[in-house]
């Protein structure tokens, strides 16, 4: 599929969006994803703040807290077993492995919130991404995009919370990851945080214009 760019006048759909927000009986399922390190979450974490009617789904994951992530929050944080107790019982969207941990969406909360009327943000891996894009095929798919390379190879030195031969495989990852980016709708490259913000605004606010005209977006 093509990724498609937008670009619309923030204060034409400020007041047109809060309308068909007003309307919306089934929210929309967005998922952003991305190499690690783009910084999926602090865009995501602007978005929430600037438009309303949105959450973010909670992921599940089996690595370890960082100094600053609370538990419920951040994630919920599982042992490898309780992580594959609740893979058997079938209570993810999708999960996948990345850098030796296990990272899942949980199904229950997403469909209750989607069936209240909000639009849910799932901010997971470009695996689970892949998951969601195959099971879930009216889902609104966004890549970030560094950049580039380089750029985010310097993003996640800096960072330093990880030891080198951790660090070698999430940039050989994040490599083969972002030859991956025409299988999403939409791509929005992380230059400048304010602009890609703007950008992901843009697109939600596109997406809840068509879904009230009634339009089918995957036929285009």
């Amino acid at each position: 599929m093509q990724v498609r760019e937008i670009h619309w006048r923030k204060k034409d759909l400020d007041s047109r969006s809060d309308m068909v927000l007003k309307k919306q009986t089934q929210g929309k399922l967005l998922v952003i994803t991305g190499p690690s390190g783009v910084g999926k979450g602090t865009l995501v974490q602007r978005l929430l703040a600037e438009v309303a009617g949105i959450k973010k789904s909670v992921s599940v994951t089996t690595r370890s807290a960082r100094p600053h992530e609370v538990d419920g929050i951040d994630y919920f944080f599982k042992s490898t077993e309780q992580f594959m107790n609740m893979v058997k019982e079938h209570q993810f969207m999708e999960w996948a492995e990345f850098a030796g941990n296990l990272y899942g969406t949980p199904k229950q909360w997403v469909m209750e919130e989607l069936g209240a009327g909000f639009d849910v943000i799932l901010e997971i891996e470009v695996q689970g991404a892949k998951q969601i894009r195959q099971g879930h095929p009216q889902a609104v798919l966004i890549f970030l995009s560094p950049p580039s390379f380089e750029a985010l190879k310097d993003r996640l030195e800096k960072r330093a919370t990880e030891p080198p031969d951790k660090l070698a495989i999430r940039l050989a990852k994040a490599e083969q990851e972002m030859k991956e980016k025409s299988l999403f709708q939409y791509e929005v490259v992380n230059d400048n945080i304010d602009e890609a913000v703007n950008k992901l605004r843009d697109i939600v606010y596109s997406e809840r214009e068509e879904k009230a005209r009634g339009g089918n977006r995957l036929a285009k």
